[in-house]
């Protein structure tokens, strides 16, 4: 049975399916209590599961994520809460330095399986701080998945998924989508959602964690997304194909590891490839995928690979910020440029 849900519902109902699967779960942050978060994604965890389970924190992000290592090491799952993304690097040492790399350094004995719920992006007219896409600092560092949902059937599998993975997990949430509707199945159960037992993961072939997504076919040129931009390429291949032009819209889901198979299958069909996110371009995940697809298509490309995002600079005051995030006149732009050699 599907229901029609926001992303922000839709994450709260798989945070809620995954505590009622496994005590072991646990939900902890600034405000996720009475509060629900400050975009009520954990709206009533806390009456429903206790105080013990759902766990309003200190300001204090090194130390809620210090904690949830901690917590790992015991044999719980949580799942942290960053209230907004430019406040995340406060943790950014536990974070890169411990959570990543615990796993590795203990020859793979110890598992640490905490999941840090990011709400990232921009397009809310939000103040200094709350806008920001740090994704790359963070796919950047071995040990770490990276993943981000577009739609809510996205989320609410890929919070599910992420819970269960061994693996500890970054989940970036675009908060400018938390509003967006669409169809869910709420009535999928573990098998239909790939989990495995308790603390053994998700079957490999039913895991989105590191699966894009064909949401459009085309000929003429690629356009890979994720997250926020994912509904600016869908809005510019449906405009591009009123003009004649035939887009092939990817929506990549993990940033870490990146599924380039399915980039290179599709850029392989239509020789051009433009990529799109709000992080800044200068040695952003954009660069790393017109890397590794020229690499593996030289022979296919029909044009340099293009990429539309943010610009160099930090991120801009709330009355100019459309200015410097990817919207459909850029996007379309680049399509053009691709398509003009």
């Amino acid at each position: 049975m599907t229901e029609r849900l926001t992303l922000a519902k839709a994450i709260n109902l798989g945070l809620r399916r995954a505590m009622e699967r496994d005590p072991k779960v646990m939900v902890m942050g600034e405000d996720v209590g009475p509060l629900g978060g400050v975009f009520r994604v954990t709206d009533a965890l806390q009456k429903d599961f206790g105080e013990d389970r759902v766990v309003d924190t200190p300001l204090a992000e090194s130390g809620i994520v210090g904690t949830a290592i901690g917590l790992a090491f015991a044999g719980y799952r949580p799942v942290c809460e960053i209230q907004f993304d430019g406040f995340i690097f406060p943790a950014f040492d536990q974070i890169t330095t411990q959570l990543a790399k615990v796993h590795y350094r203990s020859g793979g004995r110890v598992q640490v399986p905490v999941v840090i719920r990011v709400p990232y992006g921009g397009g809310i007219g939000a103040v200094e701080h709350h806008s920001e896409s740090p994704e790359a600092l963070f796919a950047h560092t071995a040990g770490l998945r990276v993943v981000t949902p577009s739609t809510p059937a996205d989320a609410f599998v890929l919070i599910q998924q992420a819970i269960a993975s061994p693996d500890p997990v970054l989940f970036f949430e675009p908060k400018a989508r938390y509003w967006d509707k669409g169809d869910v199945d709420v009535t999928a159960d573990e098998s239909s959602l790939g989990l495995l037992p308790a603390g053994e993961g998700v079957r490999p072939e039913a895991s989105l964690l590191e699966r894009a997504s064909v949401l459009t076919r085309g000929d003429d040129v690629t356009i890979a997304a994720y997250g926020p931009t994912v509904r600016t390429a869908l809005t510019a291949a449906r405009v591009a194909g009123e003009e004649g032009r035939s887009v092939e819209v990817v929506d990549l889901r993990a940033i870490s590891p990146l599924d380039i198979d399915t980039l290179v299958a599709s850029v392989t069909r239509t020789g051009r490839l433009v990529v799109v996110h709000e992080a800044p371009t200068f040695l952003g995940v954009g660069a790393e995928i017109a890397a590794a697809v020229t690499e593996r298509c030289f022979y296919s490309l029909e044009a340099p690979v293009q990429r539309v995002g943010g610009f160099h600079t930090p991120y801009p005051v709330a009355n100019i910020e459309e200015e410097y995030l990817p919207d459909l006149d850029r996007v379309l732009d680049a399509v053009d440029t691709a398509l003009s050699y």
